[in-house]
């Protein structure tokens, strides 16, 4: 499972109003973003698949974000 870049996860956090992080919590969100991302993109998948398509569509993906409540 490859990670997202350390550096987008500083950036989300300083967005977000953090003004300071430590490494430890960037590579915490990181993992966890990461698995989130996952298990939305597998259950998008299915989405698509059960549309008789092969292709997953932006549509799908917010459809999988909805269902995850």
């Amino acid at each position: 499972m490859e990670s997202l870049p350390i550096a987008t996860v500083g950036r989300i956090l300083k967005k977000s109003g953090a003004p300071r992080t430590t490494m430890d919590a960037k590579v915490a969100l990181s993992k966890v973003l990461t698995e989130e991302g996952e298990e939305i993109a597998k259950e998008a998948l299915a989405i698509s698949k059960h549309a008789g398509r092969r292709t997953v569509q932006a549509s799908d993906i917010e459809l999988a974000v909805e269902l995850r409540g």
